[in-house]
């Protein structure tokens, strides 16, 4: 059974990590993918966390030889562009990337980015048929962009934010200790969904829990969470919950550990870029992450995949693997080659009926409204070397344990999506 698990990493691992120049390079001209991200300003460590999860799913598609179309084999390379987390920036570099050649747009850092970027490429696209673009999403999770405002030229691959608040209350359901909560967030499309959905799947699932504060603060301006801190302990509140990410999360969780609040926190983005080393021994058991993957899966492929990723990128602080990222990429390059070509609308049409596994994980998209659909994980905060933590987050000595596991039938919801799809 142990070399059977052995052999099992040993294989997996070599495929995962394989360096791209271990085989000829692909033939052909360079499919260009324009990442829009904030690589600069107070968000600039998830635009680089962003990076690393792309070239590495760009890296193993071109490793095997790259996408293969009747005029040969073509590699993908991927640009980056400077949005310093603005709509008006990420706007400039959507026609930068276009005139550079990029016909894939890849952005997800911040839904009110991501609106007006589907907004800007259904002009262009109507308006320049020549140079249409296709519009990538990994991140982006306010429910409208793949509800109201859905768009043919538009692909969500995360959970959008009422499908990860479901995922989450099917815990917090069972958490009896919580009587009462406080919901906080930041304040614009995606944060005031978050809070939304919360207080509906409360009012659902949790009739019996009070809330006792309901807060929106400004999103990436605030240096001292103390106050908001504060107010969370006095209200007596038993949890938090938060789609806060970034350094409005990192900096949320060290003001409340700082003022001594013991609750639990219910995250969407708890388990990474700074926040288990700033809330320490405070968080055991008590921060709770919902994910569509988390490291300490407890499966031989899981745990190859997350070791060839650290063998890549070995530094602490480069420790944030997303398996939606990888299974994007690997959803492009199987629309591509399904339809045999690199024009925007087949390759879209192509991608609207994707279906991916890496890893031993997976996913398909709906093409009712390019929502991905996928398993969501449930963690808690533990130390590592304890039962289920094989692996810390970022150094930091503590990680996540597997607590619920949601299927893709169970986490997916319906869709309010009234697709327009360009005539023939």
């Amino acid at each position: 059974m142990q070399s059977t698990r052995r052999r099992v990493l040993k294989t997996l691992a070599a495929a995962l990590s394989v360096p791209a120049f271990a085989h000829a390079q692909p033939a052909g001209a360079p499919i260009k993918l324009a990442m829009i991200e904030s690589l600069s300003g107070a968000f600039a460590n998830t635009g680089e966390a962003v990076f690393r999860n792309l070239l590495w799913a760009v890296e193993r598609v071109n490793a095997r030889g790259g996408v293969k179309l009747p005029g040969g084999t073509r590699p993908l390379a991927l640009e980056r562009y400077d949005s310093k987390g603005q709509a008006e920036e990420a706007l400039a570099m959507l026609r930068a990337a276009i005139d550079d050649g990029a016909r894939v747009i890849l952005q997800g850092n911040s839904s009110a980015v991501a609106a007006a970027l589907v907004e800007a490429v259904n002009k262009h696209n109507e308006r320049d048929p020549s140079r249409q673009v296709l519009f990538l999403n990994y991140s982006a999770v306010d429910p409208i962009l793949t509800n109201e405002r859905c768009s043919f030229w538009h692909f969500r691959f995360d959970a959008h934010a009422d499908m990860r608040m479901a995922a989450l209350m099917a815990v917090l359901r069972e958490d009896k200790s919580v009587k009462t909560t406080y919901l906080i967030g930041q304040d614009y499309s995606f944060g005031q969904a978050v809070l939304r959905e919360a207080k509906r799947q409360l009012g659902a699932q949790r009739p019996d829990v009070r809330i006792v504060g309901d807060e929106l603060h400004p999103m990436g301006r605030i240096k001292d969470f103390l106050p908001y801190a504060a107010k969370i302990k006095a209200s007596g509140a038993d949890a938090v919950i938060t789609g806060n990410w970034g350094n409005d999360l990192t900096l949320l969780v060290k003001a409340a550990r700082d003022v001594g609040f013991d609750g639990r926190f219910y995250t969407f983005y708890g388990n990474a870029l700074g926040a288990p080393a700033a809330i320490g021994e405070a968080g055991l058991g008590k921060v709770v992450a919902v994910a569509d993957w988390l490291p300490n899966l407890p499966t031989a492929q899981s745990e190859a995949f997350y070791q060839s990723f650290r063998e890549r990128f070995p530094r602490p602080q480069d420790d944030y693997v997303h398996m939606r990222m990888q299974l994007m990429v690997e959803a492009l390059a199987q629309a591509l080659e399904r339809a045999g070509s690199a024009e925007t609308a087949a390759v879209a049409s192509a991608l609207e009926n994707a279906r991916v596994s890496l890893a031993g994980q997976g996913g398909a998209m709906r093409a009712l409204d390019h929502q991905f659909q996928q398993t969501l994980v449930v963690g808690v905060m533990d130390r590592q070397g304890g039962p289920g933590v094989k692996f810390d987050v970022e150094g930091s000595g503590y990680g996540f344990r597997v607590v619920k596991t949601i299927a893709p039938n169970q986490a997916e919801l319906p869709s309010t999506c009234r697709m327009q799809r360009p005539s023939a």
